[in-house]
């Protein structure tokens, strides 16, 4: 089975109801017109641009269908865009947003904590994630080979780790701002 590699839902970071004018960073002529929102994608948090349909005003942290099937909101996706190319507006969101999608999909960040291997002979994938070091890594491994973490409130209690959201919150971040070579939870942009 080919494994998906698009967004189905994505969160609003920024909506300009005229659009935008200048050259983006990259170098292309960024005027559209007509609405344009800037998304994050739920799944791979993948960085959009999109332009709204005619009359659809969207708010921040609106959720929206941006599969590809029919969609109520959006009209077409203009492509991804670096974290660069966010509005500012779009850069102050992100991190409430990147926290809001963490924290629905827990399960599959708590399997992240009862899963994540070695990357190389010497950095184990736990070691990424910013305030975790050798310490709260090998807490996490020896807890999770009791029993399997249940939530983030289990992880929390079990080794002491600070607020795992937040530190998975800042992890992403890293990622879509290029400062980390490894990528855990996001693709390349």
């Amino acid at each position: 089975m080919m494994e998906k590699r698009y967004e189905e839902y994505a969160y609003v970071l920024d909506f300009l109801p005229h659009g935008r004018s200048g050259i983006r960073p990259t170098g292309r002529a960024g005027y559209r017109a007509g609405a344009l929102v800037q998304l994050i994608g739920e799944e791979f948090f993948t960085l959009l641009e999109a332009l709204a349909k005619e009359g659809v005003t969207l708010k921040l942290h609106d959720r929206v269908y941006v599969g590809k099937d029919a969609r109520e909101e959006i009209t077409y996706i203009i492509g991804r865009v670096s974290y660069e190319e966010l509005t500012a507006a779009a850069r102050m969101e992100l991190p409430a947003v990147i926290s809001r999608i963490v924290l629905n999909r827990e399960k599959w960040f708590v399997n992240f904590f009862n899963t994540a291997r070695a990357i190389t002979p010497r950095m184990h994938a736990l070691e990424l994630i910013p305030g975790i070091g050798k310490k709260y890594m090998w807490q996490v491994i020896n807890e999770r080979e009791k029993k399997p973490f249940e939530s983030f409130d289990d992880l929390q209690k079990r080794t002491e780790l600070p607020n795992p959201v937040k530190l998975i919150t800042k992890r992403v971040l890293e990622e879509l701002s290029g400062e980390s070579k490894y990528r855990l939870f996001t693709r390349v942009q």
